[in-house]
């Protein structure tokens, strides 16, 4: 078993500026065998909480409790609790051997023996049973890597700390670490928080993600839901790469009711008018870079644009354009050449619009998300707009 519980967890620290609230009443539920990321951008709290958990930060308030028991006083070693750092914290004078078997040394009564047995068994499993006898200054990063996250593993504990452990490696090295270590936590099934302010990490490796900013945790939920069904507009700018598209409008509902700026003007639909009925007049229109629609100038609710420039990838091409002054991204078929400085119009699909209160950001509105059948597959998806570049 492996349940970890916090709540109301706040750390406050002290300096000559005053209170500086680095976590705010953060509270989570993850099931035994659980990956959770913490995921949000530099000084959000994500690695003060991991180490509040860990019991290398004494919370200001709040508990956490390990299988029900709270170990919110216990020392760092007592919690039953691996974690590995962003920096791997190996030490320098000890061989990969002696690094993998000094927390057992350390925190169980088992002998060499033993010691050297689980060793050697993790270190084959990880693939670097050539490397035990050597020093981390011989090591690549992704050797050091794999020693840290064989330290861990040979402890077999409750629960696994990860902070930013991918983030010193190049990025083919990164993306072949980020399956091994999914690989690895689904083989052991271990409680896993995980901390990464690169949300393709959040998306691709949790069961569920928690997003916070400025301490505050802003949403948890599976990696779908943070994407397709957003708390607020923080999130919704946060999951996703390249980020939504933003407007701001105002809602005019004096005839047919419709949303407008001085771009552009955007006629709701009865069902969607429904959601934001009476949810005031001021609304954050929000709309995914691979939602974005080419269409015919004359189609309904399209929107003159201008292309600044053009990312070919090969399965898509990104569009960077201008609409109003800002810069906005379209996500198009791979095979679309377009030049600079043309004009081409865009609209965007009621079904998958976002609406965000103009003022506290919350989302009043998300889009449809996409259903999933029984052998997971998307169900009610295009995969194939097929819509072509128009003038």
């Amino acid at each position: 078993m492996g349940e970890l519980e916090i709540r109301n967890l706040t750390k406050v620290f002290n300096d000559d500026s005053g209170d500086i609230v680095a976590v705010d009443d953060f509270e989570a539920e993850i099931e035994d065998g659980e990956l959770i990321v913490l995921v949000g951008p530099s000084g959000c709290g994500k690695s003060t909480t991991l180490r509040c958990i860990a019991g290398l930060e004494t919370p200001t308030q709040g508990d956490i409790l390990v299988d029900g028991n709270d170990v919110t006083d216990n020392k760092p070693k007592n919690r039953d609790m691996a974690m590995v750092f962003q920096n791997y914290a190996l030490y320098p004078h000890k061989t990969a051997r002696g690094n993998m078997a000094f927390g057992l040394k350390m925190t169980t009564d088992l002998s060499k023996e033993e010691i050297d047995e689980r060793v050697e068994e993790v270190a084959a499993m990880m693939g670097i049973e050539d490397l035990l006898g050597k020093k981390p200054g011989d090591l690549s990063g992704g050797q050091q890597q794999r020693v840290a996250l064989g330290r861990a593993i040979v402890r077999e504990p409750e629960v696994f700390l990860m902070d930013e452990p991918l983030s010193n490696l190049d990025a083919k090295l990164r993306t072949q670490m980020r399956t091994e270590l999914q690989s690895l936590q689904q083989e052991f099934g271990v409680t896993t928080v995980y901390v990464t302010h690169d949300q393709t990490e959040a998306m691709t490796m949790s069961d569920r993600i928690a997003v916070l900013n400025e301490g505050q945790l802003q949403q948890l939920g599976t990696p779908l839901e943070c994407y397709h069904e957003p708390a607020n507009r923080f999130v919704a700018s946060f999951i996703g790469s390249p980020s939504m598209n933003f407007f701001e409008l105002e809602l005019d509902a004096t005839g047919s009711p419709t949303l407008v700026n001085e771009t552009f003007e955007y006629e709701l639909d009865d069902d969607v008018y429904a959601d934001v009925e009476g949810a005031g007049d001021r609304f954050t229109l929000g709309i995914r870079p691979e939602d974005v629609e080419a269409v015919p100038a004359d189609t309904r609710n399209a929107i003159p644009a201008e292309v600044e420039v053009t990312e070919p990838l090969g399965d898509v091409t990104y569009v960077y354009l201008n609409v109003g002054g800002q810069q906005y991204t379209a996500t198009l078929e791979g095979d679309i050449v377009l030049e600079a400085g043309r004009t081409i119009h865009v609209t965007f699909p009621q079904e998958n619009i976002h609406l965000f209160d103009g003022d506290t950001g919350e989302a009043v509105r998300n889009r449809t998300p996409p259903e999933v059948d029984d052998f997971g597959t998307l169900t009610g998806v295009e995969t194939d707009t097929g819509a072509e570049v128009a003038e």
